[in-house]
């Protein structure tokens, strides 16, 4: 089985004197991305691999995610993730080695959550309509795949185990707006 953790960056600052991609987090933004680092920690669901696009929002959100796990964390930056397409996200899961089981992406919308869109076969069926509705930032669908490679990765090839939205773990009933 392989696990892809595809999370959004968090919350960011609208405007920064270095254009779009030196954005920074808010501090609501880094505050979901440590939750949602605590959750995965609290689950069992620690990554081998972590990759992220070079957007500051986007390595702020993985600095403070992977902050949770005790141990170091393998992580690189990928400089193509950045607004990339979901073709271009697809060929980048594939290159994913296989020694690696469970993956986390940090990256962008609208790019992200259509990528789960695409991959997401199966699940529980309000987990599902709620990813497609709404993929807010610091949101995480959690996406497992039936197969011993990931370039074996396909449409629909992945079964929703969770979605889960910062406001969900903040104990909040409804997502904020972007």
């Amino acid at each position: 089985m392989r696990r892809l953790l595809l999370l959004r960056h968090g919350k960011a600052d609208r405007h920064s004197a270095g254009g779009d991609r030196e954005r920074p987090l808010t501090r609501r933004g880094e505050e979901d991305a440590r939750r949602v680092g605590e959750f995965l920690r609290e689950a069992g669901m620690t990554p081998e691999l972590a990759v992220a696009s070079n957007a500051r929002r986007a390595k702020q959100t993985l600095e403070r995610t992977l902050e949770a796990f005790p141990g170091h964390v393998t992580h690189l930056i990928e400089n193509t993730i950045y607004l990339a397409t979901v073709d271009h996200l697809v060929d980048v899961l594939r290159q994913t080695p296989d020694k690696v089981h469970t993956l986390l992406a940090v990256g962008h919308n609208p790019g992200f959550a259509e990528l789960a869109i695409w991959l997401a076969g199966g699940g529980e069926p309000s987990d599902l309509d709620h990813m497609r509705a709404s993929y807010p930032t610091a949101a995480l669908a959690i996406l497992d795949f039936d197969t011993e490679h990931w370039a074996e990765v396909r449409k629909g090839a992945a079964r929703l185990h969770r979605f889960v939205t910062p406001a969900a773990l903040r104990g909040d009933v409804v997502d904020d707006p972007d």
